[in-house]
């Protein structure tokens, strides 16, 4: 087991430093002070990080550190912790090594035994759920979903007994799809999504998952995304393990199946199909090919 308070004798120390996920007033005075005080600022994008210090007319020096660069940087950083630097790390917002680069550099430092202390702050997952009317008592943050549908669609199937309020955060062109394989899979649950936080257009919408994606159909959201999920009825998710799966019922078949559920065409009933089964339109309809002949 390793500690801080067990780290040795080294004047080096790394800072985690939370900064403002949008309005700049949410830093904290101690943040403001580790960043003068610092020998260094190591940061997601120094052009971002800029802005941040020349509004509270900070100069402390800084370097990049990203997902690009982190595997060759974080050894440098380290060197210099060792000899004794300050070094703060930041992300463009929020708290660095949740779903941003830093957890690289925090685990190899706690290896050479150099002192990691969190600064905290702002953050959009704890600010999300606060106001998102989720239950809370419970959560799971599962941070960023595969973008591919296949390994999105698997990764919500792995989610969908837990009985957890679900935090995960999206990109907006991937919004709509997102919330679609989340209904289809999950269930049409209570959600919100919470966007722009801290900003000019913020907003929280709350509802069910077809509701909100309907919403998205009719018009696109921008900005930073955070969707909350609420947790999985009991009854549901027993009725749901007692139905069989979908992806055991032949191809022509389940295609049969939602046109009748849900009066669609069979082109809709088609691609409906492929998405249970984290195909694309166009691997399915070969599917569909070969068990006609």
């Amino acid at each position: 087991m390793s500690s801080n308070s067990n780290s040795k004798d080294s004047s080096g120390c790394l800072y985690i430093v939370s900064t403002p996920i949008g309005n700049l007033e949410d830093i904290t005075l101690r943040a403001l002070r580790i960043l003068k005080e610092a020998d260094l600022i190591a940061c997601e994008d120094t052009r971002q990080t800029l802005k941040l210090l020349s509004h509270f007319d900070l100069h402390t020096r800084l370097v990049s550190y990203h997902e690009h660069n982190e595997i060759t940087r974080a050894p440098e950083l380290v060197i210099e912790l060792e000899q004794g630097a300050k070094i703060a790390l930041v992300s463009d917002a929020g708290t660095p090594a949740i779903s941003d680069p830093g957890q690289h550099l925090v685990a190899l430092a706690l290896r050479h035994n150099i002192r990691v202390v969190p600064i905290p702050g702002a953050s959009a997952l704890v600010a999300a759920l606060a106001a998102s009317g989720m239950p809370n008592e419970q959560f799971l943050f599962v941070g960023f979903l595969p973008a591919r549908q296949s390994e999105r669609r698997k990764a919500l199937r792995e989610l969908a007994g837990q009985s957890a309020t679900l935090v995960l955060y999206e990109a907006p062109h991937r919004l709509l799809d997102t919330l679609e394989d989340a209904e289809e899979i999950l269930g049409n649950r209570p959600a919100a999504i919470a966007r722009e936080l801290t900003k000019i257009h913020e907003e929280i919408l709350r509802d069910h998952l077809q509701d909100l994606a309907a919403a998205a159909r009719r018009k696109p959201l921008k900005g930073e995304m955070t969707i909350l999920i609420g947790p999985a009825d009991l009854e549901s998710v027993l009725e749901q393990a007692a139905e069989p799966a979908a992806n055991d019922v032949p191809l022509a078949r389940r295609v049969e199946e939602i046109v009748q559920q849900r009066g669609v065409d069979r082109k809709a009933a088609l691609k409906q199909a492929a998405r249970e089964r984290g195909l694309t339109k166009r691997e399915a309809y070969k599917q569909l090919l070969i068990t006609r002949e």
